[in-house]
């Protein structure tokens, strides 16, 4: 029961995108057409799953064992960035196809703040293993509904009059500040379900 709290909850409350406020760059940057959101998200939650399993095994191992946590962020930074560029080899060799649908994406994923958030939170939160490969799967799905759900809006304002004043990045902006209301919306439901279930 605690996989499914975990999961509703990083997908709806706590939206990495809309309610965290990481992975602004992506959200603004790659939300022009539902296809490049879409293979954006395929692309974040690979790495996100990925680079959380090997941050985690890394800071358990390594950092906590000799005492070198305050080597956290660059670390995590430095795996991150290795994992994409290595995925990105693999794929190439392996994979022409896939390699060329989300190649355009995968740089991207380097600077993906919610990449090194969600690393990062895991290790905060005291997640388990299981317990983080779920969080961070909740939270990439998460990324990609805010993500398509914002790129079908913004498909949308392509067709509609807009007010010469609210052209370009401000009416993008007030899209993306009301979906953001619409989320905090899902506020509470966590806490709904754990007196459901009964769970501390």
């Amino acid at each position: 029961m605690e996989y499914i709290l975990i999961f509703i909850s990083a997908i709806f409350v706590n939206n990495i995108v809309l309610s965290q406020f990481l992975g602004i760059c992506p959200f603004l940057g790659v939300s022009k057409k539902v296809d490049t959101a879409l293979g954006m998200t395929a692309a974040v939650a690979f790495v996100m799953v990925l680079a959380t399993i090997v941050t985690y095994l890394v800071q358990i191992y390594v950092l906590d064992t000799f005492n070198l946590q305050y080597l956290q962020t660059i670390a995590f930074i430095l795996i991150i960035a290795s994992l994409v560029q290595m995925v990105e080899i693999i794929l190439k060799k392996v994979s022409p196809a896939l390699y060329q649908a989300l190649g355009i994406f995968l740089p991207l994923i380097t600077t993906n703040c919610a990449v090194l958030g969600v690393a990062i939170l895991v290790i905060q939160k005291d997640f388990s293993l299981i317990e983080s490969i779920v969080y961070a799967l909740s939270t990439a799905i998460g990324f990609g509904v805010a993500l398509t759900v914002f790129a079908g809006m913004r498909e949308q304002l392509e067709l509609t009059n807009v007010p010469k004043g609210m052209n370009g990045i401000a009416i993008v902006l007030v899209t993306a500040g009301l979906l953001s209301l619409a989320f905090m919306g899902f506020s509470g439901v966590d806490g709904g379900l754990k007196l459901l279930f009964g769970i501390e």
